[in-house]
């Protein structure tokens, strides 16, 4: 493994940021912190960088313990949350800083500055101030600083917080596409789930000065092992007393999590749905919203409340309507530990939604 964190523990008075922290990520890899307010995200990634000093436990880079080496002998780019450029330099310039400190030849250094001008898309800016640059510019001056001086690692805290949405959305393809084509190990901090989902080879799930969860995007949605991933990934709600639903028997379980997509509606008279109309319950239709791609539906069912997300392209509903609702599978949830669960009542048959 490039990096290894072993039993790292981190405390700022009675706060404990980290708790007995264990950590490996492959070469190469891009990886997301991804966590609420507060929980250790950002100190691990200013850890690794030198920072912060761990009050325990070892930070190993590329196979070498790094606890008491300097930040600026760690091999590391760093991207800040609030770009952090030189306000009087040129976008030449602040690329270059971080070479001039080392003393390379000017004539090395033009060259290494234009040709990550050219790879992050800023080519004829380099006579610029960032004051005459759009966030979205100076995010990309900040990335290419950071990569002047060929870092083996490169830290991003929270690096698209001070962007604005459509600008955002662009960066987060523009950043995997950059990284992938440099091919440097990579770590970001982000609570944003959506963020860590589109960019991320792997995602760490932080909670509390804990690691709840490590795996690829796709794993940490399908297949939270904790509670507190089901409900943080996806837009949860929390069910106490889900064995009220039909086809779930409570078996020892504390409660469950159902996201909109495991819940179905339709009107009796719809053709797709009769093989399993005698499978589902009436729910009252009691909020309806408009997200844009598709309706948000809240309905009431034996005193649960549950949200599910309807086509634009499927007929309306309306609030006070009845309609038949099937939820075909839950995250259950026992103490802190959450499991996959199917409704017991539609094995064998086919769901058809869209």
């Amino acid at each position: 493994m490039y990096i290894e964190l072993k039993n790292i523990e981190k405390s700022f008075g009675n706060y404990k940021a980290c708790d007995c922290i264990n950590l490996s990520i492959s070469k190469g890899t891009l990886a997301a912190l991804l966590g609420p307010s507060g929980s250790g995200k950002t100190t691990l990634l200013r850890m690794i960088a030198g920072f912060i000093t761990p009050d325990a436990g070892d930070i190993n880079i590329n196979e070498k313990r790094v606890n008491d080496t300097k930040v600026y002998d760690r091999g590391i780019g760093f991207v800040f949350q609030n770009y952090a450029l030189f306000r009087y330099m040129t976008v030449y310039e602040n690329i270059a800083f971080g070479l001039k400190v080392k003393k390379i030849p000017k004539r090395q250094i033009r060259d290494r500055v234009m040709d990550l001008m050219e790879l992050t898309g800023l080519k004829g800016m380099e006579k610029r101030y960032p004051s005459q640059m759009s966030g979205g510019q100076r995010q990309r001056v900040a990335f290419a600083r950071a990569l002047a001086p060929n870092p083996s690692l490169l830290l991003l805290d929270e690096p698209f917080a001070a962007i604005d949405a459509k600008v955002r959305q662009e960066l987060r393809f523009w950043l995997k596409d950059m990284i992938h084509k440099v091919g440097i190990t990579s770590i970001f901090v982000t609570h944003d789930q959506d963020e860590a989902v589109e960019v991320a080879d792997e995602i760490i799930v932080t909670s509390n000065g804990r690691i709840e969860q490590t795996g690829n995007p796709l794993e940490i949605y399908k297949n939270p092992k904790t509670k507190f991933v089901a409900e943080f990934i996806g837009q949860s709600e929390r069910i106490p007393d889900f064995h009220r639903l039909k086809g779930f028997e409570k078996r020892g379980f504390d409660g469950a999590v159902i996201r909109p997509e495991f819940v179905e509606t339709f009107k009796s008279d719809n053709e797709k749905f009769q093989d399993v109309l005698p499978y589902s319950e009436e729910g009252i239709v009691e909020e309806v919203s408009f997200l844009g791609t598709c309706l948000k539906v809240r309905l009431r069912v034996n005193g649960i409340h549950l949200t599910t997300h309807r086509s634009l392209e499927r007929r309306p509903v309306s609030v006070g309507e009845t309609m038949h609702v099937i939820v075909y599978r839950i995250y259950a949830y026992k103490g802190e530990k959450a499991y996959y669960m199917e409704n017991s009542l539609l094995e064998g048959k086919e769901i058809v939604t869209f």
